[in-house]
């Protein structure tokens, strides 16, 4: 049980040190997203 709750604070430390690394991966997917259905509305 030690284990597992020593697995579960040090995954929440990474995400506590990482979180705005995955909010720019979240931000240029969003992006490119957007700009891929804004191509397919100008060309379509």
């Amino acid at each position: 049980m030690q284990t597992m709750t020593a697995g579960y604070n040090s995954l929440g430390l990474l995400l506590r040190l990482n979180w705005d690394r995955f909010f720019y991966i979240g931000a240029i997917g969003a992006a490119l997203l957007a700009g891929a259905a804004i191509g397919t509305l100008v060309t379509g």
